[in-house]
């Protein structure tokens, strides 16, 4: 059964930090590509960071400010959130899409107060 669970959400001042982790079962996690996404009360989810055989890519909002990563070993991935502004306040989902689908984690909520 495929799994992803995000954690390390929280609440944090303007100009904060998180790392928000992405931890996932049931597939070869190193043989595909992890997302991240964000969906704020009321707007529509937007796509955020992506990582794929070591290449990254970026919404142009966070480049610079959040950094992707992950660890093979720990069938994890991570979503260093620096510089942080009250616009990035939404709750924080990773992907992965395989065998046809998208799989979703159940989110973690990052507050961003000002």
């Amino acid at each position: 059964e495929v799994q992803l669970v995000e954690s390390g959400g929280g609440l944090v001042q303007a100009g904060g930090s998180l790392r928000l982790s992405c931890a996932t079962s049931g597939f070869p996690f190193g043989d595909y590509a992890i997302g991240w996404f964000r969906q704020a009360p009321g707007k529509e989810r937007e796509w955020v960071a992506g990582i794929s055989g070591g290449r990254t890519n970026y919404v142009d909002s966070v480049k610079g400010r959040f950094t992707i990563s992950s660890d093979n070993a720990k069938n994890t991935a991570y979503l260093q959130m620096n510089s942080l502004k009250p616009e990035d306040t939404a709750v924080y989902y990773c992907t992965v899409f395989l065998w046809g689908r998208d799989y979703w984690g159940p989110g973690t909520q990052v507050t961003v107060s000002s």
